[in-house]
């Protein structure tokens, strides 16, 4: 068997690392950082539970809890507290609970809609009159998500479904992300029903039943640290900074890394899409533009813990999103006690407030700042006990219009590079169960184990 090298040591190289070390082959694993596990990371502060990445996975994509599986750590999933999950949205300044039905913006229940605050009538007339589209004549193009909306709902729908909603999952803009690799379920049903609502009521049941979001009980630091005792012995792990990929004149490819090279049959890039595309530079500058042309955001989280004797403001929820049109700082913030419970002790408030959508001078916010934006937004005057700031340079990966065509035009270029392999956030999702989709897919196509995945599989978020 070839020896694979794999570049970069987060969620999606260590999943290849251990998928192909348990099928038998040698794998260096090259990760400059001190540590592995990328942006996720978990501490303990206060008796709170403080991630710095992703705080959990989504339930409907199977392959993070199969992972958690094979790994041995099922006792240790739990789920959300999904009987308290309601999200506020902010209007004129006020915290306004989404209307229940909703599924994304897409409403699925009358009376709820009917009876909210957050949406005017003209806008709810208009979502009732959305069941009476019929099917587009001709495929349409590939739009932003908020063209979209725009025309199935309105732009109000935009401004305070849309936007918040994809601005607090991507850390993007509605205007600029593409509808048919962000939501292709929603074209899907356009393209078949014309009515997106119809869809989305003719498919409910269909979906996996429990929790929304599934965590481990330590964090999710606990995942990548299966994974690195999983391959431990296993797998080298270079320390190191990878610069260049280049050929071999016996086969396979060379890295160099640090004045050195590791040799290797087969290389796995898990690295972001901008890294992957200066590493391939040298083999096709072609697929390196257009890897380099896949835009990230920056963000930053800030946590602050609070002492609940003295917290005012009611957490009967599990956070609140701020729209585009009313923002100032905050795109979103996670009551962590209302959907993790067991992460914050009783006599304790930890606010998880996200900054940065769209704005790589985020990095430059001060925790200082946050604070006067909580005072703003929820009334928040008392100092915390412990604040913690995360940053997180272009780690966002933004799947804007055109985003599809793109990934098909990396695939056919890939096609002439055999033996070079891409996994990551920027192909088939942006979630850890999408980062572990493509960590199998690289390995399967090394081992042999599974088919390809085609274009058309690689350019859709699922």
């Amino acid at each position: 068997m070839k020896r694979v090298a794999i570049i970069g040591g987060g969620i999606s190289g260590l999943a290849a690392a251990y998928y192909l070390s348990r099928a038998g082959h040698a794998c260096t694993l090259i990760e400059r950082a001190d540590r592995l596990g990328g942006v996720i990371g978990t501490e303990r502060v206060d008796g709170c539970l403080v991630e710095a990445g992703p705080d959990s996975f989504i339930t409907q994509k199977p392959w993070a809890l199969e992972l958690i599986r094979e790994l041995d750590l099922e006792g240790e999933v739990i789920g959300s507290n999904d009987h308290l999950r309601k999200t506020y949205i902010l209007r004129r300044g006020r915290l306004v609970p989404m209307p229940d039905g909703l599924y994304l913006m897409v409403p699925t229940a009358a009376w709820p809609l009917a009876a909210s605050r957050l949406l005017g009538p003209a806008t709810k007339c208009r979502m009732a009159l959305e069941l009476l589209r019929r099917p587009p004549r001709e495929p349409l193009p590939d739009r932003s998500v908020a063209q979209f909306v725009r025309d199935h709902y309105g732009q109000e729908a935009v401004d305070y479904l849309a936007e918040p909603l994809l601005a607090g999952i991507y850390g993007g803009d509605a205007r600029e992300l593409s509808i048919n690799s962000v939501l292709p379920r929603l074209v899907e049903f356009e393209r078949t029903l014309g009515s997106v609502t119809r869809g989305v009521l003719a498919s409910r049941g269909q979906g996996v039943r429990g929790p929304l979001f599934m965590s481990l009980k330590g964090g999710m630091q606990r995942l990548t640290e299966a994974l690195e005792h999983a391959i431990a012995g296993r797998v080298t792990v270079a320390r190191a900074a990878a610069e260049a990929v280049h050929p071999l004149n016996e086969g396979g490819y060379g890295v160099r890394c640090d004045g050195a090279t590791i040799d290797a049959g087969e290389v796995i890039l898990a690295v972001p899409a901008y890294a992957a595309g200066g590493l391939l530079a040298s083999l096709d500058g072609e697929l390196a533009a257009l890897l380099a042309g896949i835009r990230y955001h920056s963000s930053v989280t800030v946590a602050l813990g609070y002492d609940r004797a003295e917290f005012r403001h009611p957490l009967a929820g599990f956070g609140f999103l701020v729209p585009r049109v009313e923002r100032r700082l905050l795109t979103a913030a996670t009551w962590v006690g209302t959907k993790f419970p067991h992460r914050v002790p009783e006599n304790r408030v930890l606010v998880r407030a996200f900054v940065g959508a769209g704005d790589n001078h985020a990095l430059e916010v001060s925790p200082e700042q946050v604070r006067d934006e909580l005072s703003r937004l929820m009334g928040v005057t008392q100092t915390p006990l412990f604040t913690r700031v995360h940053r997180s340079s272009r780690a966002m990966c933004q799947y804007e219009v055109g985003h599809g065509r793109r990934i098909e035009q990396i695939q056919t270029r890939l096609a002439a590079l055999p033996g070079v392999h891409l996994a990551g956030n920027a192909y088939l999702g942006i979630g850890v169960p999408d980062c572990i989709r493509t960590a199998q897919l690289a390995a399967a196509r090394i081992t042999g184990a599974a088919r390809q995945a085609g274009p058309r599989e690689t350019a859709r978020s699922a």
